[in-house]
């Protein structure tokens, strides 16, 4: 009794603390989020700019006195709010296809680009941009919509690609999306060489940043990254059996061919919406599963939840530091993250090698 006991207790005791750190996480975000909103190359007081946000809520609104300055609501407002949210979501959804592909190929290092996704996206871009294609769609230009169709053809020619026998495994759809990203990354080279006066665009555009975002892009976004947060967290206990391996996941009741299907799928709807909109924006998906598993476990019931708050957190800080380091110019967000996720890229590749030796 004793015993049993005593795993109870660190069961509850391992349940208290990932509620806690998802209750952190969520409070962590919030609170970056509306202080980003405050800064930027024309400061707006923190108090300010809440009572701004406060007053656009509704019924709300109407007890908040008008005590600013139009040109700061419309900094706001126009400018700073939707930029932020779309960071939220940005990072949302890349750290969500992360926590998804880390679980799928049980490989903490996989991240959105390991079948193809993010390639796809770029060569989208890359093609809108040479060809300098306007047509747009839903208040959406051109290149997000090009980036979008590129990353889910991208993912659904390695699904075709590596499917053998009526059924893709796990190793068939690695290789195979490892070899297609790298093909599209070097007709996207080709196109940048061969573009002349758009390589300016094109190098900025995947160097990845949130400079243009607007309502458009966060309404464009949201459906496709909400959906994928659903579907995932429903999804998470099956997640767990398929960690198993996949025959022990087919024992146990789990139809795994359908379900790497859907999850991929999942998961590249967001990294294809996030990515048509920011650009390439690397170690998002990477770094912030890998962490939030250090504090939660493998367990993708806490380990999807805390990854998608991880993320938009991440985005969010890395973005508010693009802008304000040196303002008022800004640097590509895609640099900040890079700046953070490289070396923590390479303290994992150290200790995978100091575990396999």
């Amino acid at each position: 009794m004793k015993e049993v006991s005593g795993v109870t207790g660190k069961l509850d005791a391992l349940r208290r603390r990932r509620s806690v750190v998802l209750l952190c996480l969520a409070a962590a975000m919030l609170v970056a989020a509306v202080v980003a909103v405050a800064l930027g190359a024309v400061y707006v007081p923190l108090a300010t700019s809440s009572r701004i946000i406060f007053s656009r809520l509704p019924l709300l609104g109407r007890l908040v006195d008008a005590t600013w300055t139009p040109t700061q609501e419309t900094i706001i407002i126009s400018v700073r709010l939707p930029r932020v949210l779309l960071a939220l979501l940005v990072g949302m959804g890349l750290a969500l296809a992360g926590a998804i592909f880390q679980g799928l190929f049980r490989n903490p290092m996989a991240d959105p680009s390991i079948i193809g996704s993010s390639q796809g996206a770029a060569l989208g871009a890359t093609i809108a941009f040479f060809f300098g294609i306007k047509v747009g769609l839903g208040g959406l230009s051109a290149v997000p919509l090009f980036a979008f169709a590129g990353s889910l053809l991208a993912v659904f020619a390695v699904y075709v690609i590596a499917r053998a026998g009526g059924r893709a495994s796990i190793a068939s759809l690695l290789l195979v999306g490892i070899a297609l990203s790298s093909f599209l990354a070097s007709i996207v080279s080709l196109l940048m060489v061969v573009s002349e006066d758009r390589m300016h665009n094109i190098f900025f555009w995947l160097m990845g940043g949130l400079g243009t975002g607007n309502w458009d892009m966060v309404l464009a976004v949201l459906p496709f990254i909400a959906v994928g947060i659903v579907v995932s967290l429903f999804m998470a206990r099956d997640l767990n059996l398929l960690m198993l391996g996949e025959e022990r996941a087919a024992q146990l009741g789990l139809e795994t061919e359908r379900f790497k299907w859907t999850m991929i799928v999942v998961a590249s709807l967001a990294v294809g919406a996030a990515v048509s909109v920011s650009g390439i924006i690397g170690f998002v998906g990477l770094m912030t599963p890998h962490i939030v598993r250090l504090l939660t476990g493998p367990d993708h019931r806490f380990l999807i939840p805390g990854s998608i708050m991880g993320g938009g957190l991440f985005l969010v800080l890395a973005d508010t530091l693009a802008r304000t380091v040196i303002a008022p110019n800004e640097l590509p967000v895609g640099i900040v993250t890079a700046f953070f996720g490289a070396p923590f890229f390479i303290y994992l590749l150290k200790r995978s090698r100091q575990g396999l030796s």
